[in-house]
């Protein structure tokens, strides 16, 4: 008796998480990959750039994994394929505009020319390995938004990426219901359906909510104006450029990644830029303040940002005065509610009037409300529920309302990042686990920063480094100079020499103690030094600094 057929979905990011997002459809011996994001660091990661998604899994089934298929343009969607492109060489698919900010990462890390890109416009089908794959348009807060409906010998198989039912989109092109309608009547295997904003009842505004505010905002300011947002937000930005252009304003663009989309968007029909509206920073400094909006990121507060180095005053070309009106057009990521509120802070010290989205109607979600995803559902009438894009308490919040919309509780699965679902047409199950989690990217090392190296580094944070520094006679094994410690980040030296030459006796101490040993055995030496040392300074300040002696022999 043949075996039934099955295929299998893995996810390596964002379940019970925000960001990271990573789905594997695996059929036999034939992978498909949808999305591969990347997640910025919380505050207990010390020094990480940004956080993507291990895929060890896929290495080692990297024979067999067919192409990466995109939903849309956003870092947390499209933010570590140029990490994960440099080991898995494999064809890319995606809207014009999701391949346009890609390939401007890949240029910068001189991967272009190595990576095949597959440009696809809505509605397009294509076969990757035994999967078919058809792109349906989607609102978001980005152009070029698109679900996926891919097709298996098993069944269909839906991804709503990121989304929202927006019957007002800024470029009009609105979600095709019509396509998810179709599928639905034909019969749905699966649907895997976005839970960000699961907790929020009734619907998400449209993106021309924040339009008009931008009219008021506009036209009542008196001084210079400056917008910050997401990068990608190509709809917020055209707004922005639109109402500058009404109220003669000319426009300049401030951060690295926001000059790269606007280059990228405007090249690529996504912005609309009348002539002669866009300016260089040095020109916008020498025109009347009341003639300029400036573009610029930080919306989430990020330490190295353009709007953060203004908020401090280390921008080396745009310098916040009084009366300079602040639009903050984006809601904190949750994690960076007090690096923004701080930013906030110090931009009304400076004399800003602020607006941000706690105390008017500038920003809008680009995610669905329950009544978007309930209608979603609706659609679709998937046999199969998965929940995805979300932290545990959305994923399972979104499961209660498939419930309430008629899904069987069995045929709703709630999974986390690794485990394989498997999924037949009598039936599914998890059966069992990847290999997942999270890489950290710092600089240029990729994983090299582990759980050993961040507890050092939450150490040195906390509670600071000695250095104890000794030379010791090779031959006769007595200390010829030192002890000296060297004190960083536990107290000020020339305040506590009390505690530094008690220290010092305590280190001499143990090196008695180790007189008997070998001069080569220099970790136990050290550990002897060490563990007295840090039981001293434990009992005399109940502070762990770090402990590093270097025992020097001449």
């Amino acid at each position: 008796m043949a075996r039934e057929p099955k295929v299998s979905l893995i996810p390596l990011g964002g379940l019970g998480e925000i960001g990271k997002n990573m789905m594997v459809v695996r059929y036999g011996e034939n992978i498909l990959v949808i999305d591969s994001g990347l997640m910025f660091p919380e505050e207990d990661l010390l020094g990480i750039d940004v956080v993507i998604p291990d895929i060890t899994y896929l290495m080692e089934n990297k024979n067999i994994v067919r192409g990466i298929v995109l939903t849309h343009g956003h870092e947390d969607h499209i933010g570590a394929l140029p990490y994960v492109l440099k080991q898995l060489n494999v064809p890319v698919y995606g809207t014009k505009l999701t391949l346009g900010i890609l390939g401007g990462k890949l240029r910068e890390q001189h991967m272009l020319d190595n990576v095949k890109l597959n440009c696809i416009v809505p509605r397009d089908i294509v076969s990757i390995g035994p999967f078919k794959v058809e792109f349906i348009r989607v609102s978001h807060s980005i152009p070029g938004a698109v679900a996926l409906a891919i097709e298996t010998p098993v069944g269909v198989i839906i991804h709503t990426g990121d989304f929202k039912i927006d019957p007002t989109p800024v470029d009009g092109e609105v979600t095709d219901f019509y396509r998810f309608a179709q599928r639905g009547e034909k019969g749905v295997l699966a649907l895997l359906s976005d839970s960000t904003n699961v907790e929020r009842p009734g619907y998400t505004m449209s993106e021309r909510v924040v339009g008009q505010t931008f009219a008021d905002t506009f036209r009542k300011a008196r001084e210079r104006i400056i917008v910050a947002t997401f990068a990608s937000n190509v709809h917020r930005l055209q707004q922005a450029i639109t109402m500058a252009s009404h109220y003669n304003r000319k426009v300049a663009v401030v951060g690295r990644s926001m000059v790269n989309v606007v280059n990228i968007a405007c090249e690529l029909g996504y912005l609309q830029m009348p002539d002669g509206l866009l300016v260089e920073l040095d020109e916008a400094s020498r025109l009347p303040r009341n003639q300029v909006v400036y573009l610029t990121t930080g919306s989430q507060g990020e330490p190295m940002s353009a709007l953060t180095r203004m908020a401090s005053g280390d921008h080396r070309q745009v310098e916040i005065m009084s009366g300079d009106t602040i639009i903050i057009s984006a809601n904190p990521i949750p994690g960076n509610e007090k690096l923004v509120s701080r930013v906030i802070d110090q931009l009304f010290k400076l004399g800003a009037n602020v607006i941000y989205e706690a105390v008017s109607g500038i920003h809008v979600s680009g995610h669905p409300s329950q009544e978007e995803l309930k209608l979603m559902i609706n659609l679709v009438k998937p046999k199969y529920f998965i929940p995805v894009h979300g932290e545990y308490r959305m994923l399972i919040k979104h499961a209660q309302l498939a419930v309430d919309m008629g899904i069987a509780e069995a045929n709703i699965f709630v999974g986390e990042n690794g485990q394989v679902l498997e999924l037949s047409k009598r039936g599914g199950r998890f059966a069992g686990r990847v290999t997942s989690g999270r890489v950290l990217v710092d600089g240029l090392g990729v994983g090299d920063v582990g759980n050993i190296v961040l507890r050092d580094r939450r150490q040195l944070s906390q509670d600071g480094i000695l250095i104890v520094v000794v030379t010791i006679s090779r031959d006769s094994g007595m200390i010829i100079s030192g002890p000296d410690i060297v004190s960083r980040g536990f107290v000020y030296v020339r305040e506590s020499e009390q505690l530094m030459d008690q220290a010092k006796e305590k280190v001499k101490s143990a090196l008695d103690k180790c007189s008997s040993r070998k001069i080569s055995e220099w970790a136990s030496i050290k550990s002897q030094i060490r563990d007295d040392l840090s039981r001293f300074l434990f009992e005399k300040t109940r502070r762990r600094p770090m402990i590093l002696p270097i025992i020097m022999e001449i």
